[in-house]
């Protein structure tokens, strides 16, 4: 059973003359009145007394009193907790009759219960560290987001660099008509020299076709010649008739030869070679242009690649969580931070974020059942009683202070006075239905 306060006693302490309380074991006890008649002090003495001298107000005795300062305190497990003289000195006696001291108390007082303001005025990130305390995955939780983070500073560079390679990309010129391979002036001019060449041996063709026409005629006129001396030279006429006949088939080869014979057009190669810078511009662009395009493909995919891992560590960390004994239903973890329902703490109403603080610190040490809480003017009256009803069910005792002298306070406390002597009866609400995380 966890330990609650069953009575508690103060007189002159801080601003209180005379206060005796019995709060109620389960749900809320509103310590009211007006400002400065020793509400808060109430709280300080609760304080002082359980959680040591690391507690004690700067003047323990109320001032202008002659009697020093007493408090004295009743717990459920049967502990009487006094302060008293001069130096406030610590008496703690257990149920035996033995006295013990604030060793003792350390063993079920949580801290936060008596300091609640301390919890919720904490970083977003020592809360979630609390939190993770509690549930006890704070270190596998802190590994993945270190994981997570060092994935998601990875993916961002990757992601970045993409970007500017499809850009890079863009803007590079493309030529359609350059050629896949750059242009080489050495290819290009044993290729001309090859046409000329070629060229050449024609050319050189038919010169030896001039000349073959111009031996026929030289013997033809000197036919004409001997056939005039045909009795003299008919022998030399008929030998110069087979070399006309031999000239002639020579020549009608020749001239069939020189028919067949095209020349090659070597412009375009000419023209090839006036342009090869320009050309391999064109290609060394396209290439440049190739091979950022693939760049930006591969980091993309790295992207991608690096986000399924985010993922992966997102998802972890939700099984972890809901894997997790959280001390209320909807209390998570996201980017550090502490969350209820999905809703960050600047974000939360004030009546949430009293029932976040309370729940943690409850389960910070399930050994203390109550919990201290200043100022609770911000609850409206609704809000107050769903409040109540949600304590009452969770077994909590809690003990607040409110501006206010209304029927919901369980004790009023005028110029550092007040009696309430048996614990108040249970008040019967009727709120509309309601579960934490409806405000």
């Amino acid at each position: 059973m966890s330990v609650k306060i069953v009575t508690f006693e103060a007189e002159n302490v801080k601003r209180v003359k005379c206060v005796q309380m019995a709060p109620s074991a389960n749900g809320l006890t509103i310590i009211g009145g007006k400002n400065k008649n020793g509400k808060t002090s109430v709280l300080d003495a609760i304080t002082y007394a359980l959680g040591g001298e690391k507690c004690r107000p700067k003047n323990f005795t109320r001032e202008g009193s002659a009697v020093p300062g007493k408090i004295r305190i009743e717990l459920s497990n049967g502990l009487i907790v006094e302060r008293s003289g001069k130096n406030a000195a610590l008496k703690v006696t257990d149920p035996s009759g033995q006295k013990a001291g604030q060793k003792l108390l350390n063993e079920f007082i949580e801290p936060l219960a008596l300091n609640l303001p301390k919890f919720m005025n904490a970083t977003d990130k020592e809360k979630s560290e609390t939190l993770l305390q509690i549930i006890g995955v704070g270190d596998e939780l802190a590994r993945l987001d270190k994981e997570e983070s060092v994935a998601y500073g990875e993916r961002t560079l990757i992601g970045r660099d993409a970007d500017k390679k499809s850009k890079l990309a863009e803007a590079l010129e493309y030529y359609a008509d350059a050629p896949e391979e750059l242009v080489s002036a050495t290819e290009l001019i044993r290729e001309q020299q090859a046409i000329l060449a070629r060229n050449g041996e024609n050319q050189r063709k038919r010169e030896r076709v001039k000349e073959i026409t111009f031996e026929k005629h030289r013997i033809y006129d000197e036919a004409q010649r001997l056939e005039q001396q045909i009795a003299d030279l008919q022998a030399r006429l008929e030998e110069r008739r087979q070399a006309y006949e031999k000239v002639a088939e020579d020549e009608a080869i020749a001239m069939k030869d020189a028919a067949e014979l095209h020349d090659e057009n070597t412009a375009e190669i000419e023209e090839s070679i006036a342009n090869i810078e320009e050309i391999n511009r064109r290609v060394r662009a396209n290439n440049t242009k190739a091979i950022a395009i693939d760049e930006a493909g591969q980091l993309r995919h790295e992207y991608e690649s690096m986000t399924a891992k985010i993922e992966s560590i997102r998802d972890a960390r939700k099984a972890l969580l809901d894997g997790a004994d959280l001390p209320l239903e909807g209390l998570g973890v996201a980017d550090g931070a502490l969350t209820y329902n999905g809703q960050a703490w600047s974000d939360m109403s004030g009546a949430e974020q009293l029932i976040v603080s309370t729940a943690i610190v409850r389960k910070l040490n399930p050994e203390c059942g109550f919990v201290l809480m200043d100022k609770l003017e911000q609850m409206d009256m609704d809000t107050l009683k769903e409040f109540g009803t949600w304590l009452e069910k969770e077994g909590l005792q809690v003990i607040a202070t409110r501006v206010s002298t209304g029927e919901e306070c369980s004790i009023v406390i005028e110029d550092g006075t007040g009696i309430m002597e048996a614990p108040a009866p249970k008040k019967e609400f009727t709120p509309k239905a309601w579960t934490p995380g409806e405000f």
